[in-house]
């Protein structure tokens, strides 16, 4: 007998996979939450019914959000990812030996543990002395903080449940705040071909925040649609300027970086219905 596991990433699309082992299942105080072994992806961790990551491509999406920001400041030595409780952005960011501290803010610490227990080549830099994990709420803590890091990066999931603040305006004022002088910021920001409302709205927020806004594109199998967007807002650097230092990566390259501000023309248009 076959399991299959489908989610369903519109209510007309899904994505199915054969399944050889459900790892483990249960419900946290905040979300329902499975890693799954599937045939075609390796292990998945799934978050209220959604992928999360995945063995077989979560590079692409762990690089794409990190990179960026860690090539285009010169200096990147205190970094925080809010959310990414799978460590997969930590594990990118430590790749700079500029890194002093990285700080990882994972409301669940369900997802933490279970990355670390199912997901070790994910989770690997999660060990690293220089990492601090804090089980808390991530809003609360950007509010909390001023003029503290260099790079934030906001790995969040869908904005559904605890996760609907982290695509607010007041979320990115706030981040501004925490960052230093020449501070730059990444938030994941969907797909264009099915979430455009959010994208415009996303922009439109950070862009009020921010001097320098801008959008990017990776391509993610197991994603809605395939094609991913991410949302920086820098106070100064110019995102699409690569410092060109190098990294061991298997998705992201120089060239990559500055081809993912290359839009297609339909997501060009959605940010200029917003402007």
């Amino acid at each position: 007998m076959e399991l299959w596991y489908t989610e369903k990433q519109t209510p007309d699309l899904g994505i199915t996979c054969l399944i050889t082992e459900t790892l483990c299942h249960f419900k946290t105080p905040f979300q329902d939450l499975a890693v799954i072994d599937t045939v075609q992806f390796g292990r998945m961790l799934v978050l209220d019914g959604m992928v999360q990551t995945t063995e077989k491509d979560e590079f692409v999406y762990h690089e794409m959000i990190s990179h960026i920001a860690m090539q285009s400041h010169p200096n990147p030595q205190h970094v925080l990812v809010i959310g990414g409780g799978d460590g997969g952005a930590i594990r990118e960011m430590l790749k700079y030996d500029t890194v002093e501290t990285a700080t990882l803010v994972e409301i669940d610490e369900a997802v933490v543990e279970m990355s670390k227990k199912y997901l070790p080549t994910i989770s690997a830099g999660l060990a690293d002395p220089r990492v601090t994990v804090l089980v808390e709420d991530g809003i609360e803590h950007v509010r909390q903080s001023v003029g503290k890091y260099d790079v934030i990066l906001v790995d969040s999931t869908e904005p559904v449940g605890p996760a609907i603040g982290l695509f607010a305006e007041e979320f990115y004022t706030n981040i501004y705040r925490a960052l230093k002088k020449d501070g730059i910021f990444v938030a994941q920001t969907e797909s264009p071909f099915f979430n455009s409302d959010l994208i415009r709205n996303a922009y439109a927020r950070v862009g009020r925040v921010f001097p320098l806004a801008k959008l990017y594109l990776a391509s993610i199998p197991t994603y809605p649609s395939g094609l991913w967007s991410f949302t920086v807002g820098s106070k100064c650097y110019d995102p699409e300027e690569c410092k060109e230092k190098k990294v061991q990566t298997k998705y992201y390259n120089h060239q990559i970086h500055r081809g993912a501000f290359c839009l297609p023309n339909f997501v060009g248009e959605l940010l200029e219905e917003e402007k």
